[in-house]
């Protein structure tokens, strides 16, 4: 994994962006995977301001989210895909039909989730793959388990993950406790991963990561294995290293 330092958060949201650009440039036609979380919130806004500046065309791209609630309604403004819509999907000119993001509506999850590999599959992979990670060393919703799983599937989330996120909700017993998520096979098939993490907090995952020692009590060790992951990090996030 190749890693990145940079001075703040501004700077490697612009680091990150170039990447993300460059990959648009190269293939107008990218299949791309995005990630929520606070981290990739700067890198998207830099990608809204390249694309009404003219130097990136969405018109062509296709995207793929990581993960969703499970229950949730797409109106709700915690669901992921009001996230995406919200930091990025509404303010480039992408093509609503070609933005996916699993849905957390569904009456059957299992069906939905085979056919959001099938999709992926079927359009032959991501191009390139944005990831964050958790502070217990998730990528995308596959938590810290005995296990992992390669197919997207549904998942209950870890106490730690539950109490990370649910401040965001209006009252914490209104966040689920379970997520659809994409699972390592299609990450891991990904061409290209960009990962990235900002904050002090963020750390000492940050240092597990990069210990060498692929387990899956960090699920995001598994990137040691994928041949072109670059990790952009601010000071904070790079302060045990």
């Amino acid at each position: 994994m190749k890693k990145v330092i940079c001075k703040n958060y501004e700077e490697m949201s612009r680091e990150a962006a170039k990447l993300v650009a460059e990959q648009i440039k190269a293939k107008p036609e990218s299949i791309l995977g995005f990630a929520t979380g606070s981290s990739p919130v700067g890198m998207y806004k830099e990608l809204v301001r390249l694309n009404k500046e003219g130097e990136i065309d969405f018109s062509k791209i296709t995207t793929f989210n990581l993960d969703e609630y499970y229950p949730i309604l797409r109106s709700n403004d915690q669901s992921y895909y009001y996230f995406m819509f919200d930091n990025l999907f509404s303010h480039v000119n992408i093509k609503k039909e070609n933005v996916n993001v699993p849905n957390g509506e569904v009456s059957d999850p299992d069906a939905e989730c085979k056919a959001y590999d099938e999709k992926i599959e079927a359009m032959g992979g991501i191009d390139l793959q944005v990831l964050g990670i958790g502070h217990n060393g998730h990528i995308g919703f596959n938590e810290p388990d005995e296990k992992l799983i390669g197919a997207t599937h549904r998942t209950g989330l870890t106490e730690s993950t539950f109490h990370a996120n649910s401040g965001y909700f209006e009252k914490p017993e209104d966040m689920p406790r379970e997520a659809l998520t994409m699972g390592l096979t299609p990450i891991m098939q990904a061409k290209k991963i960009v990962m990235v993490i900002s904050g002090k907090s963020k750390a000492p995952i940050v240092k597990r990561m990069f210990d060498g020692l692929i387990g899956t009590d960090c699920p995001a060790s598994v990137l040691h294995m994928h041949r072109d992951v670059t990790v952009f990090l601010d000071e904070d996030a790079a302060s045990m290293l």
